[in-house]
């Protein structure tokens, strides 16, 4: 019975295959959003465009205040 139904089901590997793919990408991307280390390294690099003058107050505070409720939120599924 195994045969046959992984003949059956064949034509749909690719599906299969791709949503695979889409989720392992999709838990790679939560978990990079959620990385302590990355949220940091985001804030450092938003304090030093705003101290070399490239955005102004207003992006700064509200990209400043999204990366801080990420750093203490939890990751989803933890």
């Amino acid at each position: 019975m195994g045969v046959l139904k992984a003949l059956l089901f064949l034509p749909l590997a690719p599906v299969q295959g791709v949503s695979w793919i889409t989720g392992v990408l999709q838990d790679a991307a939560v978990a990079e959003m959620y990385d302590p280390a990355v949220l940091r390294a985001r804030l450092a690099a938003l304090h030093r465009a705003y101290d070399e003058g490239e955005i102004d107050d207003e992006r700064f505070e509200a990209a400043e205040e999204q990366l801080l409720d990420l750093l203490e939120r939890p990751a989803p599924g933890r």
